[in-house]
């Protein structure tokens, strides 16, 4: 049966699911974005008092996604550099792509891993970008 695992560095889930699985030498992540464990507001973002989002940074969001996804990988017994698939769920395809681009180039330097990035009308929390992640441990 795969075993469920949780880190107590990323943010917490915002349902009922886990961090990520292992099943055999695989480590699935559930989606991870840039909000903050303990924290209420997230690096990069404005909101209005309605909730909605005045404004927001999205390479601060960007890096603290990445940031999240490398804690859950160490705390499950992996690696950034063990990563082979990405899915990019992004808010804004035109506004973020390019940046998006730029910061990945940067963070994947030694390992290109595969990646899928596609466009949604929103994410469960007032956020810009989410990855889920497949890698190997």
């Amino acid at each position: 049966m795969p075993e469920a695992l949780n880190s107590d560095r990323a943010p917490e889930p915002v349902g009922p699911y886990s961090h990520a699985r292992r099943a055999g030498s695989l480590l699935f992540l559930a989606g991870i974005g840039p909000r903050v464990r303990g924290r209420t507001d997230i690096p990069g973002v404005t909101l209005a008092p309605d909730g909605s989002i005045l404004s927001y940074d999205f390479e601060v969001q960007c890096r603290q996604a990445f940031a999240n996804v490398r804690a859950v990988l160490e705390d499950a017994g992996s690696a950034w550099e063990n990563i082979v698939d990405v899915s990019v769920f992004l808010t804004d395809m035109r506004k973020d792509f390019a940046t998006l681009n730029r910061l990945y180039a940067e963070a994947f330097a030694g390992n290109r891993p595969t990646r899928t990035t596609v466009e949604v009308t929103r994410l469960p929390t007032p956020i810009a970008i989410e990855l889920k992640v497949i890698a190997t441990i």
